[in-house]
């Protein structure tokens, strides 16, 4: 049996991780739908929120629970099922976000 090292956690991280502060962008909270990709079916996105981690992934709760239908948080957005575009800039704007909608 020979002694070869195949594997180490010795070196720790190789490749440092990008921080997620540019998804904050310039302060303006965008909502788009978007059909591409996903079986004909639109999903709204919401990007540019100044949350990180739990609390994106609280306030996307509070928003499934708004329109009433599923979702999930990918890369620092939310994803909404279903076509929910001014009722979430609606009520990003009441919660004191400068939302504005973009694309189709």
């Amino acid at each position: 049996m020979s002694n070869k090292l195949v594997y180490s956690t010795d070196l720790g991280r190789i490749k440092e991780e990008k921080a997620k502060e540019d998804t904050v962008g310039d302060g303006n909270v965008r909502v788009r739908p978007e059909k591409k990709g996903r079986g004909g079916k639109v999903v709204t996105v919401i990007s540019g929120l100044p949350l990180t981690g739990n609390d994106l992934k609280a306030y996307a709760k509070t928003l499934k629970k708004r329109c009433g239908g599923g979702g999930a948080v990918k890369d620092g957005t939310i994803e909404l099922q279903g076509d929910h575009v001014d009722v979430m800039v609606d009520v990003l704007k009441k919660a004191g976000y400068d939302a504005k909608r973009s694309g189709g």
